[in-house]
Formats: C-alpha cells, structure tokens, sequence
C-alpha cells in the first residue's frame, strides 16, 4: 500500500494512471513476481503480490522512484509524492489470498466512485477486469485465483464473480488494510522483547495469517536479531568489518571512503555492506555514512549480493 503525503493526489488523470500501471508490468515482470489483485485510487494504490527472487523492496523501490520522478517532471511540481515509505503487510497465501483479492478490487465501491457489480466489471483501474476475462495483463496470475472457484473457467469467472458480489455488503475490514505494530512499538527488537516477557501480541498487524504462520515468521526473525545482538555484544561492529575487508584485499580505508570506483575497491565496499547489513543489522543508511557513498547506492550493492547469493543456492540445488 502506498498513499500520497498528506493525502493529496498521486494520480491527476488517466495518463498518469497508464504510466504507472505500465512500469508496474515491466517491475513485476523484471522482479519475477505475481500479482494476484491490484487498483489505482486518486491518492493510494493497493498490490497484493507474491514477492520474487529480488524480493518486494527491489520492485517498490524501482518503480515508486521512477512514478515519483515521472509525475513531479509531468506536472512540473516539486518534494516528495509518497507518505514516508510503502506499508506493506505479509500475509499466508493459503488463508488470507481471497479475501485480499476480494478486498482490493472492491476498492471503488468503498469509496462510492462506482455503486454496483456491473460498474465494476467496467472500472480500468483494478486488477477485476484482469480476473474476469475482459483485459489481459500478462504479469497477472489469475489463474491462481481462478483456481480456486472452479475446475472450468467459465464456471471459475462466475462463482468469483458472486463471491466479489458478496462482499459489497461487508464494508471496510481493518484487518485487511494495513497496520504498523512493528514500526509503532519500534522495531523488531521490541516485538521480540514482547515475545521474551510472555507478553506475546496474538497477531501483527503487518502479518495476517494462523497463530503458526504468524509465529514461524517471528521466529525467523527472532533467530536473525539474536544472531546480531550477540555478534554486536562481542564487540563487532561497522569500523571491525571495514578494517577487516581492507585488510583482506589490500585496500586502503581512506580510498574506500573517498568512493573509489576502482573494481577492487567497490568488491570491498560490496563485502563491507552485505557483511553489516546480514552480520550486525546495520541499515543501509548507516552504511552508506561509513562508506562515504548514496544510501540508493548500498541499497542496490546489497541487492546483487542477494541475488547472487540466491543464484548460488539455485545453482547448488
């Protein structure tokens, strides 16, 4: 989910819509994702989508950028577009997929743009039309959906069709719009400090699903952040890791923090960002003041790291 700041418009007409619903495909398509729903309102946009081998921050990066750029270039306006950065919400596919589908796409209706089922099935600027035969985008998965109402497609289409109907009467579900507990109680580490008392949070707002999914995920996280504190507690820190790389390839700290472009001194700085970022959890922000360089910099460095790392594993396998 993503909102203009303060509320104010992100989409000033239907050129501005096909722009961003354009370089979405191409994100989607690059980031080797699924969109399962999606819909364009004045000033917010919902996605629901299973994330790919470069993850969601690769594809919501890349293309909120571009939007942000296109849009203040197109109607020659400045500052920021977005309200601070995308809210996102990690949800078991398995239970929580039909009723996010349902729920995006009926979107409009909440909003009394469009009133009925009909005018629904009309409206551009949802994935609805995708789902139901009457438009094609190629980096939509409707069959996942589909799937799930029937064997034929025929019979899929309508039985969706009457389960979208249905949920015109539910009205808006907190639930499924969107939540912040992690960020609100401050992070991971608070959550995690929560799970240690027994004062365990039943369920997270940015994490919809049974009380085993929700759990397998704070256990992964829990793992990682215990991981780092004790890494940091034995003294390793960001200046250790630099000293360490630069020592290994004999490589100079005051070139490293002059950005040097020189290919042994940006392995190093990649080295240094993947090791600080997965080892002690520093932010890239963090890193990027320590290697002198753009946080968007070590953002994308950590990025390939990534990839290739997930390469290797594939590769492995």
């Amino acid at each position: 989910m993503v909102r203009g700041i303060n509320k104010s418009a992100i989409f000033n007409d239907d050129e501005d819509k096909n722009r961003f619903i354009e370089r979405l495909g191409e994100g989607i398509i690059d980031g080797r994702c699924a969109v399962y729903a999606w819909v364009l309102m004045d000033n917010h946009v919902h996605l629901l989508f299973r994330s790919g081998g470069k993850g969601i921050s690769a594809v919501m990066r890349k293309l909120l950028t571009w939007y942000a750029q296109y849009f203040n270039r197109r109607h020659r306006r400045t500052g920021h577009l977005f309200e601070n950065r995308y809210k996102s919400i990690l949800c078991d596919e398995d239970i929580y997929l039909l009723a996010l589908v349902r729920y995006i796409h009926l979107n409009p209706i909440r909003a009394a743009i469009i009133t009925t089922i009909d005018e629904l099935d009309l409206y551009r600027w949802s994935g609805h039309r995708a789902i139901i035969g009457m438009e094609k985008h190629p980096w939509m998965d409707i069959d996942t959906v589909l799937l799930e109402f029937g064997e034929t497609k025929r019979k899929a289409i309508n039985e969706y069709r009457r389960f979208v109907k249905e949920g015109m009467e539910h009205g808006h579900d907190p639930m499924l719009s969107g939540g912040g507990l992690i960020r609100s109680l401050g992070g991971w580490s608070q959550v995690l400090a929560f799970r240690r008392k027994n004062q365990q949070q039943e369920t997270d707002e940015r994490i919809l699903g049974s009380g085993e999914f929700v759990q397998a995920v704070l256990k992964e996280a829990e793992e990682r952040h215990l991981r780092q504190f004790k890494m940091r507690r034995d003294g390793r820190t960001i200046g250790k890791v630099i000293e360490e790389e630069c020592a290994k390839a004999g490589v100079s700290p005051r070139e490293l923090m002059r950005g040097s472009r020189r290919s042994a001194v940006s392995r190093v700085r990649a080295e240094i960002a993947y090791r600080s970022r997965d080892e002690i959890g520093i932010s890239s922000a963090e890193i990027a003041r320590h290697l002198g360089v753009a946080t968007s910099s070590i953002t994308r460095t950590i990025e390939r790291m990534d990839e290739k790392g997930r390469a290797m594993q594939r590769n492995a396998t």
